[in-house]
């Protein structure tokens, strides 16, 4: 496989830009010697039984995911469990490996300055298509499927991957293999729209009807999306099963790939139940984000049946503090931003979060539920190229100090009830996040570390399915967020910045009109947003390294998050799976499943 390095806009990456290789077939269905099978009315026959010791030899293979997935359509979810569900189907012109390396998918290589894909000036990006690749129903995928998913996304005002399309003028087909990303400003990092798992390609002919207004209706269309990827989804029942059979039209298939003839991702029960039925059971094959005890979690991989991976990249397990009024006797105005006339009576003063993340002991928070998947972080960018370090105080507890700064800004128990009122509102919170016991343990200590400086805590779980679903009509998803503070994971799908950084801009809060939005906290700041532009429009490495330490740290600063532990992606596969490689904390864990296959 050709390998160049990516040097002409981002030396400080490294990146070494695989340049595809092996298309694994021109897309067409073959039979064993070589002929197109035909249907009795002569069309092509785009179904195809496994061939012995070909392409869907492999038998099923069953993954767990106990947070099970609620759609399969990557642009109406912003939930990692939509996104790997839909990986298996959809796919983008790039993806990132383990290492960070970007590799071409559905793309004959990485665009770059020295190739002539990124154009001198950074105004535009150029991408040359595969030639052969077909969706799994038989028909090309060409450069119009390319520009309608722009179109879908930039139309759709609940599309959650909108900022993957930020800064972009147009996007235009040269022709059938040849798209053209044009720029409003020079964009030193282009590879953001059509890169990843978070923003793969969605079929024209499917989708069209499904624009804006009608995305949400459109239910065979999000649960059953076609694709150009290794499998098809044959069932999918939303928060529980999806089934899947490898795709006779995939470009692996002349390569033997996929090895599995089925995929079933299995929802429902919780991490622990999942880590023990691939690694004490052996009932499974993989199980996937075990957030689980560390030493429950080795003593089940002591039975021999399976093996845990651990993979860093950008994700932080953080609280969101919501910046607006949760109060439920506002009505429609509950947590609506409103403007920013709708304030969270006590939250919005900084130096209150401040002292709730001063009284946390977040190393006791990892040794309890991470172990060597987690590290104390005070930063919602833990990951090169930029950390800071301007917020390491929150790596030593401070409870007389929190206790102090609580005092300095006039929040005191006025009454002697043990709680602190904050112009005259008590500071009491209700305090979310999903079903797990790891969560649910660091939600108990956090508890305990806020109840010593006066600060009452209401903790409530919610089912990982409808917490982080993309249900508009459901009180208790994530981006309602009706609670004054929610905890998760989230972190970015490219070693670049820019993207990640671009979710806390105020065009990007969450309302009631734009449910797709990334800006769950309901963050608005003129400082904010000035800073990521000039990022948007700098090429210098080192500029740009301080610019996101800057952005990160008005994060922190302003209270709009309290970054609490850099997490590894922690998950288990069998003995018997074989092909996995290093476990990938940048894109998909599915990322390269054409090329799993299973011994003995």
């Amino acid at each position: 496989m050709k390998r160049t390095k990516w040097l002409a806009l981002f030396a400080v990456f490294a990146m070494v830009l695989a340049a595809c290789g092996d298309s694994g077939g021109d897309g067409t269905t073959t039979t064993a010697d070589g002929g197109t099978p035909t249907t009795e009315d002569g069309t092509t026959d785009t179904t195809q039984a496994p061939v012995e010791g070909g392409a869907g030899s492999g038998g099923a293979i069953t993954l767990l995911q106990w947070q099970a997935p609620s759609g399969l359509n990557p642009f109406l979810s912003g939930g990692t469990k939509e996104l790997l569900a839909a990986s298996l189907i959809l796919e983008p012109l790039a993806e990132y490996s383990p290492s960070a390396e970007l590799v071409p998918v559905l793309a004959t290589e990485i665009p770059t300055v020295d190739n002539g894909g990124v154009s001198e000036d950074l105004m535009s990006v150029t991408w040359t298509l595969n030639e052969g690749i077909m969706w799994s129903d038989g028909t090309p995928f060409t450069a119009d499927d390319v520009v309608f998913t722009w179109e879908y996304c930039t139309q759709t005002p609940d599309c959650t991957q909108s900022s993957f399309f930020g800064g972009i003028s147009s996007v235009t087909a040269v022709d059938e293999l040849t798209v053209l990303v044009e720029f409003d400003a020079p964009t030193p990092f282009p590879y953001n729209a059509f890169v990843t798992y978070q923003s793969p390609i969605l079929q024209k002919a499917q989708f069209e009807a499904c624009v804006g207004a009608n995305a949400a209706a459109c239910t065979d269309e999000n649960f059953g999306p076609i694709g150009t990827g290794p499998y098809v989804v044959t069932d999918f029942r939303t928060n529980d099963v999806a089934s899947y059979e490898f795709n006779p039209n995939y470009r692996g298939v002349a390569a033997d790939k996929p090895f599995f003839s089925e995929v079933v991702i299995q929802g429902g029960g919780d991490a622990e139940g999942s880590a023990r039925s691939v690694l004490e059971l052996g009932e499974a094959d993989y199980g996937w984000n075990l957030q689980v005890d560390p030493n429950v979690l080795a003593n089940m991989e002591a039975a021999g049946n399976g093996t845990v991976k651990a993979g860093f990249a950008s994700n932080v397990e953080r609280l969101m503090i919501n910046q607006t009024n949760p109060d439920p006797a506002l009505g429609d105005l509950r947590s609506e931003y409103d403007g920013g006339n709708n304030p969270h009576p006590f939250l919005t003063n900084p130096d209150i979060v401040r002292a709730l993340s001063m009284a946390i002991n977040r190393q006791e928070l990892v040794d309890v539920g991470y172990g060597a998947g987690g590290q104390p972080t005070c930063n919602v960018w833990p990951a090169p190229p930029a950390q800071s370090t301007n917020n390491d105080w929150c790596l030593t507890q401070d409870v007389e100090g929190a206790i102090a700064l609580l005092d300095e800004v006039g929040a005191v128990d006025s009454d002697g009830d043990g709680i602190r009122e904050y112009e005259g509102t008590p500071l009491s919170v209700l305090y979310q996040t999903s079903t797990n016991a790891v969560r649910q343990s660091n939600q108990e200590l956090v508890k305990s570390y806020w109840d010593q400086i006066g600060v009452e805590t209401e903790l409530r779980n919610i089912d990982a399915s409808v917490f982080f679903g993309g249900d508009q009509a459901s009180p208790d998803t994530y981006q309602k967020f009706f609670a004054d503070i929610e905890m998760y994971t989230n972190g970015s799908g490219s070693p670049d910045p820019q993207t990640y950084m671009g979710n806390w801009t105020c065009d990007q809060v969450v309302t009631s009109d734009n449910f797709g939005g990334s800006n769950i906290s309901r963050y608005c700041s003129a400082d904010y947003d000035a800073l990521y532009q000039e990022l948007t429009e700098t090429a210098d490495a080192d500029r740009r390294a301080e610019i996101t330490i800057q952005l990160n740290d008005l994060t922190v600063n302003d209270g709009v998050m309290v970054p609490l532990i850099w997490r590894a992606s922690v998950s288990a596969f069998s003995n018997t799976i074989q092909g996995v490689g290093d476990l990938n904390g940048w894109d998909s864990e599915y990322w390269n499943i054409e090329d799993w296959t299973r011994s003995g």
